[in-house]
């Protein structure tokens, strides 16, 4: 069974990046990956988010209820 460690190291992001520097290149390459990853997963939940809104708006009214009554 893997064990699951949670540590609060307080860091500012200058010393993230120094000790980013250190580590192999493609152990780098593996951080960037996952940080894209990170990244489009929030992004992609941000942007659904936004637009449901709107969308329901455009959705939700008497013109469109009934474009989509017989169906």
């Amino acid at each position: 069974m893997e064990a699951i460690l949670n540590f609060n190291i307080p860091l500012t992001f200058q010393q993230i990046a120094e000790i980013v520097k250190q580590l192999p290149k493609k152990e780098q390459a593996d951080l960037v990956k996952i940080l894209q990853k990170e990244v489009m997963e929030k992004e992609t939940i941000q942007t659904h988010f936004a637009t449901e809104s709107i969308l329901a708006k455009e959705w939700l009214n008497p013109e469109e209820e009934s474009a989509w009554q017989h169906l």
